[in-house]
């Protein structure tokens, strides 16, 4: 049975993967075992995605980047290039801690820019923008755009990645799709 996903000749992908329909793999890329891999994903040079890993579908993920186990992707994800996931609170060299890996989610759609830092058990909320460079060490709200070290909340984001300027109605337009989004109790839904 042919692979329904492409793999350039320099990618290493272990057994027991699941790779979806339409997942381009690039040059030195490293999928370990027991990783499940959506449909039309594309996985950029030189990126490590380590056993038991879920990326869903359409998830974009730049050149040098390492998904560490305990990590979940869902749709539509975009990570930057060179991103850093963690999945340890304290790492020892001489300490094997592989039983205490943090879970992190990503949730649909959200964006993590380039060279940013996610720290383990820190969810990352659907449609949310994480600067470039920027360390994550708290959870970050649907729509929430965060930049810094450590990361800060500075605005909100429509699902097209446009900051949302909100009237005195707390009413947003995003200036693409001209989709609605409303801002109630800190907290932003599309209409």
């Amino acid at each position: 049975m042919g692979m329904d996903y492409f793999a350039h000749e320099t990618a290493v992908i272990d057994d027991n993967c699941i790779i979806g329909k339409g997942t381009k793999i690039w040059h030195f890329s490293h999928i370990m075992s027991d990783c499940k891999i959506g449909d039309n994903c594309n996985i950029g040079q030189n990126v490590v995605v380590s056993p038991q890993v879920v990326l869903g579908n359409n998830v974009k993920i730049q050149n040098n980047v390492s998904i560490y186990t305990g990590v979940i992707c869902e749709d539509d994800v975009f990570l930057g290039p060179s991103m850093v996931f963690t999945n340890i609170v304290n790492p020892r060299s001489a300490i094997i801690r592989k039983d205490e890996y943090v879970k992190t989610i990503v949730k649909k759609g959200a964006s993590i820019g380039a060279n940013a830092t996610i720290v383990c058990g820190h969810d990352i909320g659907r449609y949310a923008f994480i600067g470039a460079g920027a360390v994550v060490t708290k959870e970050v709200a649907d729509y929430s755009l965060v930049v810094g070290n450590p990361a800060k909340h500075v605005g909100w984001m429509s699902e097209a990645g446009h900051k949302l300027l909100f009237d005195k109605e707390n009413i947003a337009i995003c200036p693409e799709t001209k989709g609605k989004y409303q801002l109630i109790n800190n907290q932003v839904k599309k209409l």
